[in-house]
């Protein structure tokens, strides 16, 4: 089912946007998926911007959030629930991952940490409280899909066993590899495509967040209108039709409309 009230430790749960014109932000997703802002006037929020399916309180779907550092590339971030946030970055450290910010309370929501894994991605860790994630997944304009693109898929298989518990299994997709990866005896929670000599060698290692479209070739076409850019253009995959985005602030994502 696509509304989500709780996440089970290992599964991604969010996903946010750093950007450095939330307001740009607000309209380009809001005109792309039908995304509402939550506002709010409490300044302990730090302009973090809750969005959602619907007005009002809607449903929360995504955040943007303002870049602190100048030059901070605008970059969508993944964030996986886990029980313990300091135990999960403790393990981090131990696989061989970077922490890049500390555990820290988000007031009363939940705690949070976000960290560079065993090949150099970066993802986020929550923690919840009084915030489980997003209320709704798998249906257009939500977030449906994680996918970290490496080139040492060894190591980075690995580093999340170690981590999550996640297990894999690797499957040939055309002339590469996809991982999917699951926690114990559940259904798979993330993928991982190996980056192939085809990827340019600049592109680094990376998570890449998805959200389902009930039309991917109409999403690519208003993107584009919008100001954004479609760097792979609607292409079909085994699970449906996709294509990679960039909004116009430079932030890459993915969109997907599930083969049913």
């Amino acid at each position: 089912m696509p509304e989500r009230s709780s996440y089970e430790p290992g599964t991604p749960c969010w996903v946010d946007l750093g950007t450095p014109d939330v307001r740009a932000s607000r309209s380009f997703y809001g005109s792309l998926f039908g995304w509402h802002a939550r506002e709010s006037d409490d300044p302990a929020t730090g302009g973090y911007t809750i969005m959602t399916l619907g007005p009002g309180d809607g449903r929360p779907v995504a955040a943007l959030t303002p870049q602190s550092v100048e030059g901070q590339p605008v970059a969508w971030c993944t964030y996986v629930s886990v029980a313990d946030v300091d135990d999960t970055v403790g393990a981090v450290r131990t696989a061989g991952g970077q922490v890049l910010m500390e555990p820290m309370d988000i007031l009363d929501q939940g705690r949070m940490a976000i960290f560079a894994d065993a090949v150099g991605a970066v993802l986020g860790l929550w923690q919840p409280q009084r915030f489980p994630g997003a209320g709704v997944v798998d249906e257009p304009g939500a977030y449906c899909w994680s996918e970290l693109a490496c080139r040492d898929t060894f190591a980075a298989e690995a580093f999340y066993g170690e981590v999550f518990g996640w297990e894999a299994e690797t499957s040939p997709v055309g002339t590469t590899i996809y991982t999917e990866w699951s926690n114990p005896g559940g259904p798979p929670v993330a993928g991982m495509l190996f980056m192939d000599e085809e990827w340019p060698r600049e592109i680094p290692p990376h998570w890449m967040v998805y959200f389902a479209v009930a039309d991917c070739d109409a999403t690519a076409a208003l993107a584009a209108e919008l100001g954004g850019a479609v760097p792979v253009p609607p292409t079909e995959l085994p699970v449906g039709r996709f294509a990679v985005l960039s909004d116009p602030q430079g932030g890459h994502f993915s969109i997907l409309r599930r083969r049913r």
